[in-house]
């Protein structure tokens, strides 16, 4: 019996990798550089982890504050990033357009979010929720690795770029 449902599995993923709809997400997940290392049957791992919601334009993904579960992957459309500034007033940080990724740390903490994600335009995104993450990682490992990995490597260039533009900031400071 265990041998049939090994066997239920390959014949699964032909199945799979001959959908149109499924080669057109694994085409756009293997362009996110979040996923770039993962082989097409680790992104049909990926796919099943993943949830797929749209949005109005001006609509919030969430708020300033929210407790962060999920990572967003914009599909279609655009989000812009934005923190509360004071007094009614808000700082866009960043837009984020097709094919990137934010809300990373949700991932590996649930802490509050730093700044809201409101749609720019109609917006489609995917959401990798961290139970979903977790539950990848335990059934399989070496997928959830390899985006851990990245994703790791990713943060680590952000934190490095931040840096770099805080160093550059306190220099304009000391000048003026």
């Amino acid at each position: 019996m265990a041998d049939e449902s090994a066997l239920e599995v390959p014949g699964f993923f032909r199945r799979l990798f001959k959908d149109p709809d499924f080669t057109k997400r694994a085409a756009f997940l293997r362009a996110v550089p979040l996923f770039q290392d993962l082989g097409l049957r680790d992104i049909g791992y990926l796919i099943q982890s993943l949830f797929t919601k749209s949005y109005a334009e001006g609509e919030a993904l969430f708020e300033e504050g929210d407790i962060g579960r999920a990572l967003f992957i914009v599909e279609q459309g655009s989000v812009d990033l934005v923190k509360q500034a004071g007094e009614g007033r808000t700082q866009l940080l960043a837009t984020a357009r097709v094919g990137d990724f934010f809300g990373e740390m949700a991932l590996i903490e649930e802490q509050p979010r730093s700044a809201a994600a409101i749609a720019a335009t109609d917006t489609v995104v995917y959401l990798l929720y961290r139970t979903r993450l977790f539950g990848l990682m335990k059934a399989r490992p070496r997928v959830g690795v390899t985006i851990l990995n990245q994703l790791v490597k990713l943060l680590s260039a952000r934190l490095r770029s931040t840096s770099e533009r805080l160093v550059s900031t306190v220099e304009v400071v000391e000048e003026t």
